[in-house]
């Protein structure tokens, strides 16, 4: 086995995205594999493969040969599609690959349009029950952690509010700030920015504290929310059958590369929470993962598009 790994790699080693080039994933992937690259003197290339719920691109990987030459990036939906396309895809999503590492876990923010009256969680709560099937939220597709997140937080709060399912976060949020839908769930990095422009506003952050990169967003619970905690991440994947000792190398610098300075302080800025972890403590992590959705998703009633 020890052989494989040092013969390891002997070319270019393909890096599948399954979404397109510049969102958190896709940004997060590059910026971890440079600073690889940069350790190990290894070519990476990247390629950006999306479509279907990002299945199309896990599929590639999931079909590859496990020779150490192709690797893929997933997000917390990959935990989510697992209960939404049981039995419909091409691949299992659990058993078709190796956790590689949990590479960092980016809380998500709940914000509104500035037209909303409720000024809290609390009073948006109240404001929901006063007016069930009247507030809609939207999100960046069917079975995103965002789409889920909000769904949680409904069950979480016993509030009746309706599920506007976009193509990506960017038309989401364009009729959040024109006032189509009144409530967005995403990442910081995506939906920030309009809060720092003063075109959303910021309710709160699904996560134990505040975030270094926005100490002036309260959490959730801060908020007079329930005490909720959720988050899109980003995991590295192998083929199933990759040799361990490749796993277990590839790990080990990603670990690396998430812990060195320059990646914590950019991951940071993204409100992002570096992880860089062991494929044991990584599938663990899918695994909870999954039941946690699972669960959220049948008691919703959440079908696949």
């Amino acid at each position: 086995m020890a052989a494989n790994a040092q013969a390891w790699p002997s070319k270019p080693i393909r890096w599948i995205v399954p979404y397109p080039p510049g969102g958190i994933t896709d940004n997060s992937t590059r910026m971890v594999l440079q600073e690889v690259s940069k350790q190990t003197g290894w070519t990476i290339v990247v390629e950006n493969k999306p479509g279907a719920n990002s299945l199309l691109g896990a599929d590639l990987a999931a079909k590859a040969t496990p020779d150490g030459y192709t690797f893929l990036t997933v997000i917390a939906g990959h935990a989510a599609n697992a209960t939404l396309y049981q039995g419909r895809m091409p691949f299992d999503p659990v058993k078709s690959f190796a956790p590689v590492s949990l590479v960092g876990i980016a809380p998500l923010i709940m914000t509104v349009n500035n037209n909303f009256p409720p000024k809290d969680v609390k009073e948006l709560v109240a404001y929901a029950k006063r007016n069930p099937g009247k507030v809609s939220f939207g999100s960046s597709g069917v079975g995103a952690a965002a789409h889920l997140t909000t769904e949680l937080f409904k069950q979480e709060t016993g509030t009746f509010m309706v599920h506007i399912p976009y193509r990506g976060t960017a038309p989401a949020m364009q009729d959040t700030i024109g006032g189509a839908i009144q409530i967005l769930v995403d990442t910081p990095s995506s939906l920030m920015p309009q809060v720092k422009a003063g075109k959303l506003r910021a309710m709160g952050m699904f996560s134990a504290k505040r975030l270094p990169a926005y100490p002036e967003v309260p959490t959730i619970a801060e908020a007079g929310g329930p005490k909720l905690e959720s988050s899109t991440w980003v995991m590295f994947l192998a083929p199933a059958g990759v040799p361990r000792d490749i796993v277990n190398r590839m790990s080990t610098e990603v670990a690396k590369a998430v812990h060195s300075a320059d990646i914590k302080g950019k991951f940071e800025a993204l409100g992002i929470e570096p992880v860089g972890n062991t494929p044991e403590q990584a599938a663990k992590y899918l695994d909870d993962e999954i039941a946690k959705w699972a669960k959220v998703i049948k008691a919703a009633g959440v079908k696949a598009e």
